[in-house]
């Protein structure tokens, strides 16, 4: 048995998923962490808010737009080499984000940030997949997904507390060290894999439609509260978009080495698994985000103290998805999916039925159920999308399946904050918990984003169990392509 230090071949895999951790609580920390730094950056380098808007935005679109790209680029070339060459640009765009002397330069920093997020969270998971036999998968991503759930939670509160305690670049910088923790960690753990029968084509035409479609897209919805959804600038984008993926759609039909396989949506479970990443994602970005504001902005906590209040689901998140994944390899992913599903459309339920004396201990049953039905389904819900195509094609399936998961959670903030625009109008956060009658609008309007998000949800478990094979079956071979009816392969939940 081969032996480097502390690194043996029994023990290479969990030494592999750590380093693949560590990089993805990095990427999902910073989908959070510059929200509560936001009144710091504009009051230093003196910004409107339209600018400070895209210091979110700018991240999330680059990021989105590319996930899939990320992963095409890693069955290619080799997704250890891709993901190292992402965890390099996500630092160095960091550190220059920490640096900025103005807007100009934070907005630039944060697209090459998400950018950099594009090229290694497909890379993580298909990594992950690589390493570990079927009868192990779904326990190691049971814990990537626990990690994911862990960092979207824990971003606040550090982001809270380095902005309160040092300054708001320390929020940058902090990526840094952890990066180079991380590379160092992959290039000794990480072996290098590839899909061998990619060849060495990209199809660079697609990759450039399909990102200026879905840049169409995603700026759509970001904007589309702002600028109007009737609006001709949000109309021609939505319109753009649509005509870029039937494009999309035409050139990868006459491609050899098209980005995204789209035989792999024969497969029931992967179609399935990428319908619910929507579904979950929705409800749990778009709930994520306006509960933020309902507990500072109404209930007054500070943004140290309202992470601190996320803590019921982050900890349930952490505890139940490790569990999840195991389950799943014993008796397939559709009925923790669907339990998962059910749960969360519970939560968001009871989450309707705030009003505006409602008090945080009243809302800790539906953080402890949100944190429930999120661990329990999402890591089943990525074991059967990944197992439901051969292994060499782990880095295109991998982006596919984030890409619907970030798209799900931009159209549940988009959602949502339809809602809230049709029932309020203009309002000012910071006023509501002093203007008369502010907050009961306030959770009147939230109350009905709610009340969405369960309905969807719901649909989303019946969806999961019309759709999702409930047993477990053998793992594809390589090359053979995505589950057909008359194929086998293991823990194909």
């Amino acid at each position: 048995m081969e032996r480097r230090g502390l690194i043996t071949e029994a023990n290479r895999k969990w030494w592999t998923l750590a380093a693949m951790c560590l990089a993805l609580f990095m990427i999902m920390v910073d989908s959070t962490v510059v929200n509560v730094a936001l009144p710091s950056i504009q009051r230093d380098l003196d910004s409107s808010i339209d600018h400070l808007e895209w210091v979110v935005n700018g991240y999330m679109l680059s990021f989105a737009a590319l996930l899939v790209t990320g992963g095409r680029l890693g069955d290619i070339f080799g997704r250890r080499r891709v993901f190292v060459i992402g965890v390099i640009l996500f630092a160095a765009s960091s550190a220059t984000a920490g640096v900025a002397l103005n807007m100009e330069m934070l907005i630039a920093s944060r697209v090459a940030e998400g950018i950099g997020g594009a090229l290694m969270l497909p890379a993580t998971l298909s990594i992950v997949t690589d390493a570990f036999p079927p009868s192990e998968r779904g326990k190691a991503i049971g814990t990537w997904s626990g990690i994911s759930g862990l960092a979207l939670s824990f971003g606040p509160l550090m982001g809270g507390f380095l902005t309160d305690e040092v300054s708001w670049r320390a929020i940058f910088y902090i990526n840094v060290p952890i990066a180079v923790a991380a590379v160092l960690m992959s290039l000794r753990t990480v072996r290098e894999s590839r899909d061998t029968s990619a060849g060495r084509d990209l199809d660079y035409l697609g990759v450039v439609v399909l990102t200026v479609a879905l840049t169409a897209v995603v700026l759509a919805l970001v904007e589309g509260n702002e600028w109007g959804w009737g609006s001709a600038r949000i109309v021609a984008l939505l319109a753009g978009g649509v005509a870029g993926l039937g494009a999309f759609l035409a050139i990868e039909s006459r491609v050899h080495a098209p980005i995204i396989n789209f035989d792999f949506f024969r497969s029931r479970n992967f179609m399935g698994a990428n319908a619910v990443a929507f579904v979950i994602s929705f409800g749990m970005l778009g709930s994520f985000f306006f509960l933020a504001i309902y507990l500072q902005d109404l209930l007054g906590f500070t943004p140290l103290e309202a992470g601190v209040r996320f803590l019921p689901t982050t900890l349930v998140i952490v505890a139940l998805a490790p569990i999840a994944g195991r389950v799943a390899d014993r008796i397939g992913s559709r009925s923790p999916m669907v339990l998962g599903l059910l749960i969360t459309a519970v939560a968001l339920y009871l989450f309707s039925r705030m009003d505006a004396s409602t008090a945080y201990g009243e809302l800790i049953p539906g953080f402890v159920l949100l944190g429930a039905g999120i661990g329990i389904t999402m890591s089943p819900m990525t074991t059967a999308a990944m197992n439901a195509v051969a292994e060499d094609k782990a880095g295109v399936a991998s982006g596919t399946l984030q890409m619907f998961r970030m798209m799900g959670g931009t159209v549940g903030v988009a959602a949502i904050g339809a809602i809230f625009q049709s029932r309020l109008g203009a309002f000012n956060p910071a006023t509501l918990a002093e203007a008369p009658g502010a907050a009961a609008n306030f959770t009147d309007a939230l109350g009905a984003a709610m009340a969405m998000g369960a309905v969807l949800t719901a649909l989303g478990a019946i969806l999961a169990a019309a759709v999702i094979k409930g047993r477990p079956k053998h793992r594809l071979a390589a090359n053979t392509g995505p589950e057909l009816p008359h194929r086998t392969g293991a823990a194909l939940g």
